[in-house]
């Protein structure tokens, strides 16, 4: 039977182990008849990719055996006793629980359904497990050791446990990312947006690469065929995951379509756009049968406000501290590189439209804002952004700081001020806050920070996209959303990204 689908286009992800080759009849062992045009095949496909199930059970185990030895080095080194016939009875003991416990709370499964495989995601769940594996080893240590753990040995335990498993869950994800081949997605939906996938996968640094795109011919799912079509074209590409970006609005064929993708036995994921107005912060519950989808209020309660506003003065009161040193080296530096202040001040639109001045290190030379008009022909961004990667009015001075985002440093004293957060909205210049309308004001509700989700991209956005991403940001905070976001940010910054 010759499958029901207009074209399937395969992705070459490495000119160099890739080849093009003619469409395949439908009788040559792994190959489809698809209709015209002819498309391009990666040479050597199906044998050498190993199955998402093979793929998936050896990435468990692997984690298992990370948080085994992790919880076992944690265990041996706080109860480090005489007797070690006792200690090997309590880290015997250990090992299995850690497993149990892990396992219960779903971390050898949460991987399997993500894309993008992260261990700083999965913090808040690791101290919370570290913690009830301590008092369990507590509960359990009478049994083995003479006498009971102190306060001060339990407290060890649950902190060692919790930062020695991070440790280790990093570094196994890490080789194995190194060591393994990318993880091959099939993506099904529009191929404008299975390109934009492709890019968020790789700005992401993710181990997944999309090798293959089917497009849904207008809003039927019935144009892909059924399930054994869809099968053969995952085994065809050795696809581990399908993606599915729907273009069809009618929920009972999006229902459909992911009933076949589950039913191929591969990993799902469905790119939904109706978390583009809702963001992650949504509650599941079901009513007698019937899932419901519960979301929460925008914006900040007064409570919310007040802890982040009390985490931005007391994390600015100490990292000012911590980067005197660097202001006044890289005062120094400015004063002797060029004639000019050493700060410049901008006015920025903050929370609720109010105007304030921002304070940056001076990195471009003092009439970089007449030359503007200028340059405007080099404009990287568009759509109301100015922002150019070589721009010639930067000094030399300047493109160290920029380079390595120090520029950014005295908005500290913004932060101190309440003028900024530490963590928010992007703070947009008037020319461009202007061209921000209706509903998507609404990312005003909340301070602008030094640093948001727009920061960590690695390149540059539209405003269009990072209006919508500093939208979910405020309608998914959270005090840990800040927390992480600040760690991604240090990890960028060191990579030499540019803010």
């Amino acid at each position: 039977m010759t499958p029901r689908f207009s074209t399937l286009k395969i992705h070459e992800q490495d000119a160099a182990e890739a080849a093009v080759l003619g469409p395949r009849p439908l009788g040559h062992p792994g190959g489809l008849a698809p209709t015209r045009p002819r498309f391009r095949v990666i040479e050597g496909l199906v044998d050498s990719v190993p199955s998402a199930q093979r793929r998936q059970a050896r990435h468990r185990r692997i984690l298992g055996a990370a948080d085994v030895v992790a919880s076992t080095l944690a265990l041996a080194a706080v109860l480090a006793v005489p007797g070690g016939a006792q200690l090997g009875l309590i880290v015997l003991a250990g090992m299995p629980l850690v497993l149990l416990l892990f396992k219960v709370a779903g971390l050898y499964d949460r991987d399997q359904m993500r894309l993008v495989r992260s261990t700083l995601d999965e913090i808040p769940l690791l101290l919370q497990l570290s913690g009830l594996y301590a008092l369990s080893v507590t509960i359990l240590a009478p049994l083995v050791l003479d006498g009971h753990l102190r306060t001060s040995e339990i407290a060890a335990l649950w902190l060692l446990t919790f930062g020695v498993t991070v440790a280790a869950r990093i570094a196994v994800r890490t080789a194995a990312s190194r060591m393994s081949p990318p993880e091959r997605c099939l993506v099904i939906g529009e191929l404008d947006q299975a390109e934009r996938i492709r890019e968020k996968l790789v700005s992401s640094r993710s181990h997944t690469r999309v090798v293959a795109t089917l497009p849904l011919s207008g809003p039927r799912v019935a144009s892909i065929g059924g399930l054994d079509d869809v099968r053969r074209m995952v085994e065809h590409v050795g696809a581990h995951r399908i993606i599915i970006a729907p273009t069809t609005t009618d929920p009972n064929g999006v229902a459909e379509l992911i009933r076949i993708a589950k039913a191929t036995g591969v990993q799902v994921s469905v790119l939904p756009r109706m978390l583009e107005a809702t963001g992650s912060a949504v509650e599941f519950e079901d009513v007698d049968g019937m899932t419901m989808l519960g979301l929460r209020p925008f914006g900040l309660s007064r409570s919310s406000r007040l802890l982040k506003r009390s985490f931005d003065i007391a994390a600015a009161s100490i990292g000012l501290v911590a980067v005197a040193p660097i202001v006044a080296g890289v005062a120094l530096a400015i004063r002797l590189d060029s004639r000019g202040p050493i700060f410049f001040r901008q006015v920025r639109v903050g929370r609720d439209g109010n105007h304030f001045r921002i304070f940056k290190f001076r990195s471009m030379c003092t009439d970089a804002e007449s030359q503007k008009d200028d340059l405007r022909g080099l404009n990287e961004v568009g759509n109301g952004m100015f922002k150019i990667s070589e721009d010639p009015r930067v000094t030399r001075v300047g493109r160290f700081l920029r380079r390595s985002s120090l520029d950014e440093l005295p908005q500290i004293f913004n932060v101190l001020r309440g003028e900024m957060s530490l963590v928010g909205p992007r703070p947009l210049v008037i020319d461009e806050d202007v061209l921000v309308e209706g509903l998507d004001r609404s990312r005003l509700h909340l301070t602008p920070g030094m640093t948001g989700p727009w920061q960590i991209l690695g390149a540059r956005v539209p405003m269009a996209e990072m209006v919508a991403i500093d939208y979910l940001y405020v309608a998914g905070w959270s005090l840990w959303l800040d927390v992480k976001l600040l760690l991604r940010t240090a990890r960028h910054v060191l990579r030499s990204g540019n803010v």
